[in-house]
């Protein structure tokens, strides 16, 4: 292999927090508890549509994989910075931070794609209720399901691809609590203007398209509830994407002040708060949004608990 294509350097430094040492104690105890919180939150959800005849439904469907990508995507992340953070050793392999970006650009692809799925169910379900189980039906769902883990495989390992052929030279310390892509692109002292140009383009396609998919279909569905004559229709369309809406809402607001909306302070800063927020926040609330908003939700907890009751007696 030409020296060119090879890195001199082995392991890599996150920084980490911008916390106060004194401070590591109390954020360490918070981080630990959102973090064991998503977990549980979002397996109480996969357990609930699995053991509830009622949601096997398309929405339920997607929603478990939903969660299924939000305790992945935080457990890609959230685990390194904790055990960094009780051990003071910063340093990340080579091979791990490669894969540890990786995984969080296809956790975060998946998520985009499985939100715009559902978004075309609740369409589905709104615009054209007499077809929905027609439109709907458990081969398409299948095959959505299928395609946004695929599409977010390619992604991810295009990036990935082209990151491997970088040089990194001296510095090696990165100003995040993961390995972030665009943190990598700074430390190398290769040509990555092919690095940045697949950003871009892909950037448009996993993020871009999504996302105006979703709002296409929100602005239908808001069209069609316009149309309904009585408050009570209008009030059970809006129950049955309020909780996506929310979700869409939170997740895709906090990536567009990321990227779109720098800020005038120290960027370094911002780009933490932010990743925080979507990447242990948005995860974290996610099942409390789902679980408070919906009724059916709500009812196959209750049908759980009462279960585990009688089961203990």
């Amino acid at each position: 292999m030409r020296r060119e294509n090879q890195t001199s350097v082995s392991e890599f430094l996150l920084l980490g927090l911008p916390i106060q040492p004194e401070q590591q104690g109390m954020f360490y105890a918070l981080f630990l508890a959102t973090y064991l919180t998503t977990l549980l939150g979002n397996l109480l959800i996969i357990l609930l549509i699995r053991l509830d005849s009622h949601l096997h439904t398309p929405m339920y469907f997607f929603l478990s994989h939903l969660a299924l990508t939000d305790i992945s995507f935080t457990s890609v992340t959230v685990p390194k910075m904790l055990m960094s953070m009780q051990t003071q050793d910063r340093s990340i392999p080579y091979a791990g931070c490669i894969a540890q970006m990786y995984f969080f650009i296809f956790f975060t692809d998946l998520d985009n794609f499985l939100l715009t799925s559902m978004a075309y169910d609740r369409y589905v379900a709104i615009c054209h209720p007499l077809h929905y189980s027609i439109i709907m039906r458990k081969e398409l769902c299948t095959l959505l399901v299928a395609v946004s883990w695929l599409l977010s495989w390619t992604s991810a390992l295009s990036h990935t691809l082209l990151l491997a052929r970088l040089r990194f030279c001296d510095g090696n310390t990165i100003p995040h609590f993961f390995c972030d892509l665009a943190a990598l692109l700074a430390l190398s002292c290769s040509d990555t203007s092919l690095n940045k140009l697949v950003i871009f383009t892909l950037g448009v396609a996993v993020m871009t398209l999504p996302l105006l998919c979703i709002l296409i279909s929100y602005v239908r569905i808001g069209a069609t509830i316009l149309k309904v004559p009585s408050s009570q229709g209008i009030c059970k369309a809006l129950s049955t994407c309020g909780s996506h809406l929310s979700v869409v809402s939170l997740y895709y607001g906090t990536i567009i002040g990321l990227y779109f909306f720098p800020s005038s302070g120290t960027s370094s800063n911002k780009d933490i708060v932010a990743s925080i927020l979507y990447t242990v926040v948005t995860p974290l609330l996610n099942p409390f949004i789902y679980s408070l908003r919906n009724r059916d939700m709500k009812r196959a907890l209750k049908k759980l608990f009462n279960r585990a009751t009688i089961v203990s007696r």
